[in-house]
């Protein structure tokens, strides 16, 4: 069968079966089943005037990212904001962070959440700009010393629970949304300066859009190491929430639903750029 017929028979509630069914086998039914739950959200307490409540899976992903030492931040992907409050609560007094968004109305969103969730102290030292996460490292070469994407993606969860975006689903959603994502994985890894770390994550299920782009970022760098995504940042000051084991993949890290009390699904995988040689 030709590619363009089994990507036309792939289409639609019955191609996104087939499609998952296969990645997943027996368990897909365990996972499709989860989604059906509402998410295991954590109340993050920044201490601004508002509570903010994100995935708890979520709150893993970020506080794997290091920041010790980190006087430059970046949040290239940061609305609707839950990421940006949990790195911002705990960067450090001389730090400063750098939260971007594509999209103008979700930018205004991500304002709000900074605006409102935390206190004024903390919201002087963070920026928020529009900006093409794609093109940012045209004018920032190697600058930020700890990057976050958590990129645009497939987001499975939502497809399924929405009846036009699953009669529209096809697996060319995935290819372009891998584009976009490879687009700004290589940007990001651009921007971040030698002995950096960069967390890429998203909520897709699809390896194209996980694993399959740390494999193009390792084609393409020679100064990429990958680590365990231990907790890296002080979480139960801001939340009470028992935090989401997850499960290995081939080069990061990912917490399903079915296994983690609705939790997800997120994958995660923790980057560092190899420190330049002395000699």
């Amino acid at each position: 069968m030709k590619q363009k017929d089994k990507n036309k028979k792939l289409a639609g509630a019955e191609g996104f079966e087939a499609y998952y069914s296969a990645l997943f086998g027996e368990r897909w039914a365990s996972i499709k089943k989860a989604f059906s739950l509402e998410s295991d959200y954590a109340e993050w307490k920044a201490g601004g005037e508002k509570s903010y409540f994100l995935d708890s899976a979520s709150v893993r992903a970020a506080v794997s990212l290091p920041l010790k030492n980190a006087d430059d931040i970046l949040d290239l992907c940061a609305a609707p904001g839950g990421k940006t409050l949990v790195l911002a609560s705990n960067m450090s007094e001389n730090a400063s962070l750098l939260s971007n968004e594509r999209s103008p109305e979700r930018k205004n969103r991500l304002l709000n959440t900074v605006r409102d969730c935390l206190p004024s102290e903390i919201q002087e030292r963070v920026s928020v700009i529009c900006k093409d996460g794609a093109q940012l490292c045209l004018k920032n070469q190697e600058k930020f010393d700890s990057i976050l994407l958590d990129a645009p993606c497939s987001s499975e969860r939502h497809v399924l629970a929405d009846e036009k975006y699953l009669s529209d689903w096809s697996p060319s959603r995935i290819k372009t949304l891998s584009m976009a994502q490879w687009a700004l994985l290589s940007s990001a890894w651009r921007m971040l300066r030698p002995g950096g770390f960069l967390l890429y994550s998203t909520c897709a299920l699809s390896p194209d859009e996980n694993d399959s782009q740390i494999v193009k970022l390792l084609k393409k760098f020679s100064d990429v190491k990958i680590l365990e995504p231990e907790i890296s940042l002080d979480y139960k000051k801001f939340t009470e929430k028992t935090l989401p084991e997850y499960e290995k993949t081939q080069f990061g890290a990912q917490i399903l639903p079915d296994k983690a009390g609705g939790a997800g699904p997120l994958f995660f995988c923790l980057l560092q750029k190899k420190p330049e040689s002395s000699e």
